[in-house]
């Protein structure tokens, strides 16, 4: 059985769509379509059905859907077994939305320079919900905010950025205490669920200042757009930059702080792909150096 047939299945019953999982594989929805038929034929059992414009697993489909992962992903642990004295394989990342933009190009630019060998599956994600996927084999490893929890004796976490937490506001906000800033302007808060928002939280629970909130999301580039627009000031982490475009704000260092978060690198202490998440975290550490 060919195990590229199993990953285009597990694809199409993850994304619920053939346009989808042939923009992911390289291949045409055509070309999808026949891999499916073709597992099916094999298996005899269909696998998936159209509902409405997407695509879902029939009962069998689900049934053999997480031992189909289980079969991919042991055949890349192999591969990688095989390849270890020329460091090459798939290695499967996450990272959050900031580390995306902000620090995750360059290194993977170093990466394809000194390890062309190394093929990259990249998704991003929730601090929260990476850590997670790492955690069950999902993922090799991620680019989150470090945990404010012990982590699993299973797992390790490399620092990479230390964020510090910041007031952003509209530029007329110049020369204003920040402090009366937050007890007097609309607040657009970054949400307490994620791992960020909960540092911004305790730093507002510490100073006693309840402020008088208009909306809370999980989205910083949007927040920060919604201050330039004049919708409110916020809290969140100085991330690497590229910032979006054309903003006009100020970015106030908050008083009788030193809230911040720390950008890293968590991955499996023993893996198959250990020495790829190595040179990944050799590579990580020379990118921030530089």
């Amino acid at each position: 059985m060919d195990t590229r047939f199993l990953e285009t299945f597990i694809i199409v019953a993850e994304r619920h769509s053939l346009a989808e999982a042939a923009q992911r594989l390289n291949l045409t929805p055509a070309a999808v379509a026949q891999r499916i038929r073709a597992l099916e034929a094999e298996l005899g059992v269909r696998l998936l059905v159209r509902s409405g414009r997407v695509m879902r697993p029939t009962e069998a489909g689900f049934a053999i859907l997480e031992r189909c992962r289980e079969l991919v992903r042991d055949t890349r642990d192999l591969k990688a077994m095989a390849g270890t004295a020329t460091i090459s394989g798939e290695m499967r990342i996450g990272a959050i939305n900031t580390a995306l933009t902000g620090l995750v190009p360059d290194i993977l630019h170093r990466l394809a320079q000194d390890y062309p060998l190394i093929e990259i599956f990249l998704k991003p994600g929730s601090s929260m919900d990476l850590y997670a996927e790492v955690l069950n084999g999902a993922l090799d490893a991620a680019f989150i905010i470090e945990p404010r929890f012990p982590m699993q004796k299973t797992l390790t976490f490399n620092k990479l950025r230390q964020e510090p937490l910041v007031l952003i506001a509209p530029p007329d906000c110049k020369g204003v205490d920040p402090l009366e800033l937050l007890k007097t302007l609309p607040f657009i808060r970054y949400d307490r669920n994620q791992w960020g928002g909960h540092i911004a939280d305790e730093y507002l629970r510490e100073i006693g200042i309840h402020p008088v909130e208009r909306y809370e999301l999980d989205a910083l580039e949007a927040i920060a757009v919604m201050v330039d627009r004049g919708l409110g000031i916020s809290i969140v982490p100085d991330w690497a930059p590229p910032w979006p475009a054309g903003l006009d704000i100020l970015k106030l260092p908050l008083p009788r702080s030193s809230a911040m978060r720390t950008v890293g690198i968590v991955a499996t202490r023993s893996s198959p792909r250990a020495n790829l998440v190595a040179a990944l975290l050799e590579t990580s550490r020379a990118a921030m150096g530089a």
